[in-house]
């Protein structure tokens, strides 16, 4: 079965260049002008992926990802803008984005950081649903657990609602545990060369991070803040 990509953007010649990319590369091709049109197929044909212009006429690529994200739609998104401005870049991963193009790219870049992105998230996939959950695949911090091979995270039983970044970034910490890690060690490991010395970013997913897995995100008990250091997880005191 072909993965299922939806493109949106309002420039007909990226539309078409895209399209025609994608498809010469197996994947099902989806394509929307506006973020208004854009959003309802993402709702009802449910793609494997979205490529997603910044700017769109009706609503755009920010409000198109916070209003996916505000229903629980974790369709990977690939953002794409011409603004080579740090702080789009940080909003649209603040907002939920999965990953971030500035114009002008090839479609070879595109296409290679889509296949990653799928690749990571049909890992769970790959893995039938009816098998048990493995202690092998189990890590487990005070009432956090992670399954690797799974992509999924659970905090007191609840499935967490995660990015795929926030995941990876949550699964290194854990395999760490206890050990302090520079924001820089973190974009190395968690983003490659993408965002090399854009250390914000870091902060940015911490913080969603502790949103989700704290009680009290001013007083962490699993994700630890280390001044002019960095970052550890660590499981909570027994009592």
């Amino acid at each position: 079965m072909k993965n299922k990509v939806l493109v949106v953007d309002d420039e007909q010649s990226i539309v078409t260049l895209l399209q025609y990319n994608l498809e010469q590369s197996g994947f099902e091709v989806l394509t929307a002008m506006d973020g208004q049109e854009g959003k309802e197929i993402a709702e009802t044909e449910s793609p494997d992926i979205i490529v997603l212009d910044l700017m769109l006429p009706k609503l755009d690529g920010m409000e198109v990802c916070k209003q996916l994200r505000q229903k629980n739609i974790m369709i990977p998104i690939l953002m794409l803008t011409a603004k080579d401005d740090e702080l789009d870049k940080i909003i649209g991963l603040e907002l939920g984005a999965d990953d971030y193009m500035v114009k002008p790219f090839s479609p070879r870049e595109v296409i290679a950081r889509v296949k990653a992105i799928l690749r990571r998230t049909q890992i769970q996939h790959e893995v039938p649903e009816e098998a048990e959950k493995n202690n092998d695949e189990l890590i487990q911090i005070g009432k956090l657990k992670i399954y690797p091979e799974k992509y999924e995270a659970y905090f007191q039983e609840e499935l967490l609602e995660l990015t795929l970044k926030e995941f990876e970034l949550l699964l290194y910490l854990a395999q760490n545990k206890g050990r302090v890690l520079t924001r820089d060690q973190l974009l190395s490991a968690v983003w490659n060369y993408e965002f090399a010395g854009d250390t914000r970013i870091v902060d940015v997913h911490i913080s969603h991070l502790r949103e989700k897995i704290e009680e009290e995100t001013k007083r962490p008990v699993y994700i630890k803040t280390l001044r002019g250091l960095g970052y550890k997880l660590e499981g909570p005191k027994e009592e």
